[in-house]
């Protein structure tokens, strides 16, 4: 992994589809601890949206490396103050060996990846978030043994789960349908990218049929109908979106063996049922445990451990 050395990932389409497999490998070898590697680095997380699993799974993931973490939150830091993004990017950039940037948009995040020379990390910002993603495929992988000729339905919001979903799909051969109400598609721009990436291998569709989006999937996922941010709008979305609401009824269209994810936190009763997420289809703590894993090879390969 080699090549991936001092690269940023500022979205999923960044790696190709023999990169994201040989970072889905040394995770499940990080995982099953057949690998263990060792490093005296530095991780910074500058994080401007509320996180658990995602500031958790890097600390952790960096801690069991043999590395240290500095979490640099904003309010506490310049940042925070109206510092500009160019002068923050060349400061940390001399401090730090890796950073791992969570905030809303992603030219914010092309700045910082613009003006450091160290490897820059997408750690969501509202057009993707392409770390979710390659927990997500390592779990499916896990899961039914392989990603191609698997079929798998995001039932919600077109946000930026929906487009990372899409690429990271159309890279590794899982079918990816997305059923969204009408208005809430995502962005035409990252679906026709997906489409062409996907030509020949995959299928990639957007629908506002649920029903007929979740017909024979592997794998039924979700995301809460208002992100962050947005949560003002989360009353009136509720009957919008209650269509495309992961229950038993939905679920009984899908294969099966079809198993549910969901990239947490989650809203019981909203995108999905509390007998839903606890039933034996559910693989989401399977699912968020992975971040870890998957982040852990991601910065291995970043900072050429591999």
């Amino acid at each position: 992994m080699k090549q991936l050395t001092g690269r940023d990932l500022l979205g999923t389409a960044d790696l190709s589809t023999a990169e994201i497999m040989g970072i889905l490998k040394l995770a499940r070898q990080l995982k099953s601890h057949e690998l263990e590697l060792k490093c005296n680095k530095v991780l910074g997380l500058l994080f401007y949206k509320a996180s658990t699993r995602t500031r958790v799974s890097f600390s952790v993931a960096m801690y069991q490396l043999g590395g240290q973490v500095i979490d640099l939150n904003p309010s506490v830091t310049q940042v925070g103050r109206g510092e500009p993004i160019k002068d923050t990017a060349r400061v940390l950039d001399r401090y730090l060996d890796i950073l791992a940037i969570r905030t809303f948009a992603q030219a914010d995040l092309e700045t910082f990846a613009n003006y450091a020379q160290i490897p820059v990390i997408n750690a969501l910002t509202d057009l993707e978030h392409p770390c979710q993603i390659l927990a997500d495929l390592m779990t499916v992988e896990e899961c039914f043994g392989s990603l191609e000729g698997k079929t798998l339905t995001y039932l919600g919001d077109g946000n930026n789960m929906a487009h990372s979903l899409l690429l990271g799909g159309a890279l590794t051969g899982l079918n990816v349908r997305i059923a969204a109400p009408k208005g809430y598609e995502p962005d035409p721009e990252i679906v026709k990218q997906a489409q062409a990436i996907a030509e020949g291998k995959s299928e990639i569709v957007v629908t506002q049929d649920a029903i007929a989006a979740v017909e024979n999937a592997q794998v039924v996922y979700t995301d809460v109908w208002a992100s962050m941010g947005q949560e003002e709008l989360a009353d009136q979305r509720i009957p919008v979106f209650q269509p495309y609401q992961v229950n038993s009824q939905l679920l009984s269209h899908a294969d099966t063996n079809a198993i549910i994810l969901h990239c947490l936190p989650a809203h019981r009763g909203e995108e999905i049922t509390a007998e839903a997420i606890e039933s034996d289809r559910s693989r989401v703590w399977d699912q968020a445990e992975n971040r870890m894993h998957a982040q852990q090879a991601l910065m291995a390969s970043l900072l050429g451990l591999v």
